[in-house]
C-alpha cells in the first residue's frame, strides 16, 4: 500500500470506502452525541471534502442526530463510519475505521463540557496486552487464542467482493 492511499471500512467488511485525499483536522469529540454514536467516552474523526469520499463496497446507513448532522454506520455490524456535515461539503470518517488509523493522530479535542472528569487519568491505569493474563472475568490466553482463530473481523485492507472470514 502506498502513502497516498487512504481506505477503510466496517468491522464485518460489508462497507468499504476510499478517500481521494489525506484526511485532515484529526480530532476527538467528547460531546454526548459522539459518546452515544461510538458507545464510548469520545468519537475520533478526520475529514475530507465530501467529493473525496467514495464507497467501494456496500451502503452506509445514516441517523440524522440533529438538523446539522447525519451519523453513518454499517447496517450489518453497526460500526460507526462517518459524520456528515449537512450544511457543509465535508465528511468526517471515524479514525478507527481507517485501515491506517495509527497514522491519524488527533490534534484537537471538542465537546470538553462532556469530557469525563477522569479522562486525563486513563494513561496511568494498569494494563496488559490482549490475551496476557486474566482480568478477573476469564480473559485467559487460551480464550483469546480461540477468539483469534474464529475472528470474523475484516482485515485492514481491501479484499475481494465475496470476502468471507
Amino acid at each position: 500500500m502506498t502513502d497516498d492511499i487512504w481506505a477503510g471500512g466496517c468491522q464485518c467488511g460489508a462497507v468499504r470506502y476510499r478517500l481521494l485525499s489525506r484526511p485532515i483536522n484529526a480530532c476527538i469529540c467528547h460531546c454526548r452525541m459522539c459518546q452515544k454514536q461510538f458507545g464510548s467516552f469520545f468519537g475520533a474523526f478526520a475529514d475530507v471534502p465530501e467529493a473525496d469520499f467514495q464507497l467501494t463496497r456496500g451502503t452506509v446507513k445514516y441517523f440524522n442526530s440533529s438538523s446539522e448532522a447525519a451519523r453513518g454506520f454499517c447496517g450489518d455490524c453497526g460500526t460507526p463510519l462517518v459524520y456528515r456535515f449537512l450544511s457543509q461539503p465535508r465528511i468526517a470518517v471515524a479514525i478507527g475505521s481507517l485501515d491506517r488509523h495509527s497514522e491519524m493522530k488527533p490534534e484537537f479535542q471538542y465537546g470538553l463540557e462532556a469530557r469525563e472528569p477522569w479522562f486525563a487519568e486513563l494513561h496511568s491505569l494498569p494494563g496488559t496486552l490482549t490475551g496476557e493474563g486474566d482480568n478477573g472475568v476469564g480473559d485467559t490466553p487460551e480464550r483469546f487464542d480461540r477468539i483469534r482463530a474464529s475472528s470474523r473481523q475484516h482485515p485492514d485492507h481491501d479484499t475481494p467482493e465475496g470476502w468471507h472470514p
